[in-house]
């Protein structure tokens, strides 16, 4: 069974920082790109940042670029969102997603972990 745990959400004042953490299960990580995306409330997902496992390359959204950082541990199955320079528009659920086929699209979702970015 396929599994996306996503940790590491909270409040944080702006200018702060927060790494969330995607610990996934149930497929041959190496072989996915792994998503993050975001939600903010009355708004549509999106997607912020993605890598590529297999080639080793990370992708941003205009919005992060600059100021989130995604990163891969193939030894704990493990995707990270490093995110520095936090403002309130950050303030999302954010979600991690996995796809056998590319940065998209995403055949599996987690749950999602709340940041809020205090002003």
């Amino acid at each position: 069974e396929v599994q996306l745990v996503e940790s590491g959400g909270g409040l944080v004042q702006a200018g702060g920082s927060l790494r969330l953490s995607c610990a996934a299960s149930g497929f041959t990580f190496e072989q996915f790109a792994i998503g993050w995306f975001r939600q903010a409330p009355g708004k549509d997902r999106v997607g912020i940042a993605c890598i590529h496992n297999t080639i080793s390359t990370a992708y941003y959204d205009d919005s992060v670029k600059g100021r989130f950082t995604i990163s891969s541990d193939n030894a704990k199955n493990t995707v990270y969102l490093q995110m520095n320079s936090l403002n309130p528009e950050d303030t999302a659920v954010y979600y991690c997603s996995a796809s056998p086929y590319g940065c998209y699209p995403y055949d599996y979702w987690g749950q999602g972990t709340q940041v809020t970015v205090s002003s």
